[in-house]
């Protein structure tokens, strides 16, 4: 075998007789006796010089697993101004910052995991920044096409793990997008071709961007992944940002939870995109307790194609689109049940899928389609190609969330909500020769109802950890305009030059926005771990959207629930004064291992200072991880005539050191539910920052749907809410 990577967890290592890659992982802790794991790395690298059977390498003293390097997917400026807004129709009784800081979070840095960077973009200018803090250990790699240069005050290092492309350059825009949305500076005059125009900025233009490449393209190795997160601990970053993952059987051979529980032993906070696999149910990645795990929603822009009829009448359309179609309503309109191909079925056609439209029947035509199978792009696509002039889709979920997967923004497309659709057919109906166009793209602000939960966004429970509710968060996710390369030419417009900036969508955008606000509690709050700032980001979130109704989710336009957006839409007006926080300490996640079925050797392996004297306890089980310490509460196996106690500490971080909060629980009484917590009321003094209550539930009612409700302490300053969810299975 052939050593590739050599690090502080880890060996990657190739077999002598293939191409094949394998990760090695050592742990926590050596098995030396001096202790030191580059000894135990050393001695088994001499041992396996005659072996060629990765396999065997499980056997040996020190190594928690060995598995196959596998590729992990990415989760592919008006959101910062979005967010900003949130409490004026939240449930928050405070927008007042922490009233003792006067950090600008200029010594925050935050490690983006991603596919590189466009050092030129002017998000990553760094003027009027100062030096760069002392305390930093890492370096910038240079090659031909990444000069020293490339390094600044603003990208203060930059490493490159991709073996197939030997380059920190992002050739890539994905990583380019996620860094400039978690900490990009301030760019005026940005827009995609006129769409989306505004000022560019990130979470704070004094944050800093340190660019670990482990991708190319749409795909990251696990190895890159383990390799990158250990250097990014060993530099110094203050926050992980990862908009990757994948789900897995075993989190000791999950890269993302591998490298986040070391980041987490070493003070660094980890944030992790949800995953773009909605609706699905229990399709949530990154499930991990020590992971923060974000989901995504739209904000109040949006981008109105709109539908002109031959009666002059304006239907208000949605797309991303350059229509090159004259703006009076010359072109004749057909819809697919017309236009079916002989022998389809007028279900089919109705929805214009693939083989049962007749082409000859749409040439120089625009088509109107229902969309309810959700095919809109790729039937776009082959519409146009085969003739037509346009199309028109009726579908409202399309209408909130345009579909920035255009693989060509010339189309002329427009998205119209089902009221609207039964207009223009009924319009259809009423004339011989009806005619209609489709203008290009406008951008609208204020767009209501915003907030609203995007269809990808994956969702919980997590299929392997049902007692934890994920994801902990949602962010804005759906068109956000953010930094791109200026090589990938899949965003442009034929015949124009490559765009600076574009439009995109899934986790991967929401991930950095929540790794920008905790960069912004951490440079108010730098003594607070990652388990304080999360339950911060958690408790003082939203529930209600910009009408100040519940928060609705794609598709349908259904009432969310925690399982879509965890505690909430994040709420920067208040998340550096949560007034309380509950803080996730290692025995919680040493305990969480016990429970999820490790044994105490294999987490002595994981873990890298267990405490002596630390054991499972006897009765570990998968139920009992509902106890952990978390901001949220998930209880399964939950059956009717049975009763489940579990308890929680918060600790009390306002500026009111002699303060008493009040409980109440929503809903306040169910047919399926009694919820009782124990006490009612909690009493801070400066001697006593911490208290712990009991949740008691009970139920004589059986049930089948998931259960949710809200446990909120409240005092005169702040509202402290935690979801909670119960179910049968």
């Amino acid at each position: 075998m052939k050593l590739l990577v050599c690090t502080l967890l880890f060996l990657i290592i190739t077999s002598v007789t293939s191409d094949n890659v394998y990760i090695v992982y050592m742990g926590g802790k050596g098995t030396s006796k001096s202790g030191s794991l580059r000894e135990d790395q050393a001695r088994l690298m001499y041992s396996l010089q005659n072996r060629t059977e990765a396999k065997l390498l499980a056997a040996e003293p020190g190594v928690l697993s060995v598995f196959p390097d596998k590729t992990v997917p990415l989760h592919t400026t008006r959101s910062w101004t979005f967010l900003e807004h949130q409490h004026y129709f939240g449930d928050s009784i405070s927008a007042t910052s922490h009233s003792g800081s006067t950090a600008n979070g200029s010594d925050i840095i935050i490690g983006v995991i991603d596919s590189g960077i466009w050092p030129e973009s002017k998000s990553f200018a760094d003027e009027g920044m100062g030096p760069v803090p002392e305390r930093w250990r890492g370096t910038c790699e240079e090659t031909k096409d990444f000069p020293a240069s490339s390094c600044n005050r603003k990208i203060i290092g930059a490493r490159n793990f991709d073996k197939h492309n030997q380059t920190c350059r992002g050739f890539f825009g994905h990583g380019s997008h996620t860094a400039s949305i978690a900490a990009g500076a301030a760019v005026a005059g940005v827009s995609y071709y006129g769409l989306a125009a505004g000022t560019a900025i990130g979470g704070s233009p004094n944050f800093r961007i340190a660019v670990y490449k482990a991708c190319q393209s749409l795909d990251c190795s696990e190895s890159a992944i383990l390799a990158a997160m250990d250097a990014a601990i060993h530099d110094g970053v203050d926050i992980m940002s990862l908009s990757l993952g994948e789900a897995d059987t075993d989190i000791r051979t999950d890269p993302v939870a591998i490298g986040g529980f070391h980041a987490v032993e070493h003070g660094i906070m980890v944030v992790c995109s949800a995953g773009n696999l909605g609706p699905t149910s229990s399709s949530v990645v990154n499930f991990a307790p020590w992971l923060t795990t974000v989901g995504a929603s739209s904000i109040d822009r949006q981008f109105v194609a709109g539908v002109v009829l031959g009666n002059n009448e304006v239907i208000k359309g949605s797309a991303i689109q350059f229509s090159h179609l004259c703006e009076s309503p010359t072109y004749p309109l057909i819809d697919g049940v017309l236009a079916k191909i002989n022998g389809s079925k007028d279900s089919a056609s109705r929805n214009c899928e693939s083989g049962s439209i007749d082409f000859n029947k749409i040439r120089g035509k625009i088509l109107l389609c229902f969309n309810e199978d959700k095919g809109g792009s790729f039937k776009a696509v082959e519409i146009i190609d085969g003739g037509g002039m346009g199309v028109i889709f009726i579908d409202d979920d399309l209408n909130i969330e345009p579909n920035t997967d255009y693989p060509n923004v010339t189309h002329p497309i427009s998205a119209v909500r089902f009221e609207d659709g039964h207009d223009i057919l009924l319009y259809m109906h009423s004339y011989r020769n009806p005619t209609a166009t489709i203008l290009k793209s406008e951008t609208i602000l204020g767009y209501k109802p915003a907030l609203v939960i995007a269809d990808f966004s994956s969702r919980g429970p997590p299929a392997l950890a049902p007692n934890i509710l994920k994801p902990d968060i949602t962010a804005p996710g759906v068109n956000i305009i953010a930094a791109w390369s200026k090589v990938e030419s899949r965003r442009a417009i034929p015949g124009k030059d490559l765009p600076d900036y574009v439009l995109e969508s899934g986790t991967s955008m929401s991930c950095p926005h929540i790794s920008g606000v905790a960069a912004l509690v951490k440079s108010q709050h730098p003594t607070w771990d990652h388990s304080a700032i999360r339950s911060a980001i958690m408790t003082t979130a939203v529930q209600k959207n910009t009408a100040g109704a519940p928060i609705r989710k794609l598709p349908g336009l259904q009432k969310a629930t925690p399982y879509d957006f965890g505690a909430g839409e994040v709420n920067t007006a208040q998340v550096t004064n949560p007034g309380l926080v509950y803080e996730t300490t290692a025995i919680d996640y040493y305990n969480f291992l016990c429970n999820y079925g490790y044994n105490l050797s294999t987490i002595r392996l994981i873990a890298k200072d267990i405490p002596r004297g630390f054991s499972c306890p006897k009765d570990a089980d998968a139920d009992l991880i509902s106890n952990m310490n978390y901001p949220s509460i998930a209880v399964s196996k939950f059956k009717h005539g049975t009763q489940r106690i579990v308890t929680r500490t918060v600790t009390n971080v306002g500026d009111e050191e002699d303060t008493v909060y009040t409980v109440t629980v929503d809903p306040p009484a169910s047919k399926y539910l009694n919820v009782q917590v124990i006490p009612k009321k909690l009493h801070f003094t400066k001697e006593n920052k911490k208290q712990s209550f009991e949740v008691i539930f009970s139920t004589d009612y059986p049930y089948e749907s998931p259960v949710f409700g809200w446990i909120t302490w409240s005092n005169d300053q702040h509202r402290v809410r935690s979801p909670f969810v119960l179910t049968v299975n």
